[in-house]
């Protein structure tokens, strides 16, 4: 690593957009390009204004004309522009031409990078706020063979583009300057990010590290991280456990979401998730090709015991990817909060599947209070669009009998709501539910995991106690000493 990056770690202050840029100009070592589409140079311009620019900037362009930018990165099949795609194919692109055209012998200690971005930013109708993808391939060492890569997606609040634009370019210099100097704390680094920059101006919801200098970062708990510092309300992330941008994943979907604490994965949320997938994919407006199924956790779910506890919420993640499942991880407590969000990126069926005491819960006046319009609004946003609740049985523990959707007993003052719902249709219950499974709940398992019990692992779907046993997962920190 560069001598000049190692006295660099000294200085640990917030310096100005200024003083960053300045730094990284003043330093020797560090040599790039600048490809920005879509809100012009505006990363490069600090970069350029802060003096020094000659020492850091290879090249800075912006092929804005579509024609121009397919010839130098080649054609979208798709035809999309603001894409990580397009992204990616910037920064190996722009990487390749700089081991091309710069001499490793005549600058042996130089460290390459190639920051981009592609952006579309409000449009005149102000109906688009805006949103862009932002990386950064750069490398810390010269004799570096593989890069590290930073990439994010981010989405615009301001009104106007010259707001937006100048936000982008505060957003480009916090990357780069954290990938050359914060790169060894990534949870700081992603906080830095927002230095001179307003959380109300810019939203980000998601972002991936990944090389040599990252292989200890698991981006899910990075995903943690932007909920928790207030950068967006929702994160998702893949079987393969790299975050996914909600909006790609969502666009133009049906969608099938399951809400449970997972602490641990049961049977019985195996026989849920089973059972109203088969229900869903079998609706007439459902096309399974467009179809994607997510296992939501909340965000209050995760602090229910107080603060969050990341290696619990790791558990949680690492069982639910061996099943090959997509997770997201919300603010939304309120259902009707999450339908909302899924109907900005869709307006195909929506399903939820639901418990018997989640649907008592939906229809409890005083998660509402906070809405002028109160339950009636929150059920207008809930149930006005293409969605159904698929509904799984529960026994009750006392008498035994089985409640649905028939003996379910809501308020007094709801009877009439509910009974309107269930009647039009929104309401339907699983049938072909395994009785045998009905006495399991997941708090049960978790005390008979932490407690050494023996009698637990039947509990769980095929595999998931070997995984568990073998990574003693859900076991106190003390107990593994």
């Amino acid at each position: 690593m560069s001598s000049v990056l190692k006295k660099d770690f000294a200085f640990e202050n917030i310096p100005s957009t200024k003083a960053k840029t300045l730094r990284i100009n003043l330093n020797p070592d560090i040599y790039g390009t600048f490809a920005e589409i879509g809100a012009g140079q505006e990363t490069a311009r600090h970069f350029f204004r802060s003096g020094g620019a000659s020492g850091t900037i290879a090249k800075a362009m912006s092929a804005y004309d579509k024609d121009f930018s397919d010839a130098i990165y080649g054609v979208e099949n798709d035809g999309r522009y603001v894409t990580q795609a397009r992204l990616k194919t910037m920064l190996s692109h722009e990487m390749g031409l700089m081991e091309e055209r710069i001499s490793r012998e005549k600058h042996p200690e130089r460290l390459f990078f190639s920051y981009a971005n592609t952006v579309a930013t409000i449009d005149f109708a102000k109906k688009y706020k805006g949103h862009g993808w932002v990386g950064i391939r750069f490398q810390l060492d010269p004799d570096q063979k593989e890069f590290d890569e930073i990439i994010m997606h981010v989405r615009f609040k301001q009104n106007e583009a010259r707001l937006q634009q100048e936000t982008l370019g505060i957003l480009g210099v916090n990357l780069i300057y954290g990938a050359f100097y914060k790169y060894h704390k990534p949870r700081k680094l992603l906080k830095y990010l927002y230095d001179h920059i307003d959380k109300d101006t810019v939203e980000i919801d998601m972002i991936n590290f990944s090389g040599p200098n990252f292989e200890k970062v698991d981006n899910r708990l990075i995903s943690l991280q932007l909920i928790k510092n207030d950068m967006t309300d929702a994160v998702m992330f893949g079987p393969d456990g790299n975050n996914l941008l909600p909006a790609a994943v969502l666009y133009k979907k049906n969608i099938l979401a399951l809400r449970g604490s997972y602490r641990p994965v049961t049977k019985v949320n195996m026989d849920m998730f089973e059972k109203s997938h088969n229900i869903f994919m079998n609706e007439q407006t459902v096309n399974p090709d467009k179809t994607i199924v997510i296992f939501e956790i909340t965000l209050a779910n995760l602090k229910a015991s107080g603060e969050i506890d990341e290696q619990d919420f790791m558990d949680r993640a690492e069982l639910l990817c061996s099943l090959g499942h997509t997770v997201m991880i919300s603010k939304f407590q309120e259902y009707f909060r999450l339908v909302e969000y899924f109907s900005n990126y869709t307006k195909a069926k929506i399903g939820l599947t639901m418990g018997v005491n989640n649907l008592v819960e939906v229809f409890d006046e005083k998660y509402y209070r906070h809405l002028s319009g109160g339950i009636l609004e929150a059920f207008g946003k809930l149930f006005f669009k293409d969605l159904k609740v698929y509904l799984y049985p529960m026994k009750n523990e006392e008498t035994g009998q089985i409640m649905t959707s028939n003996n379910v007993k809501v308020h007094p003052r709801m009877k009439e709501l509910y009974k309107f719902f269930k009647y039009n249709g929104k309401v339907m219950d699983i049938f072909d539910y395994d009785p045998e499974i009905l006495h399991i709940f997941s708090r049960d398992v978790l005390k008979k995991i932490t407690n050494g019990d023996k009698d637990w692992e039947k509990m769980l779907p095929e595999g998931i106690a070997e995984i568990i046993k073998r990574k003693e997962l859900f076991v106190r920190k003390a107990d593994k000493k």
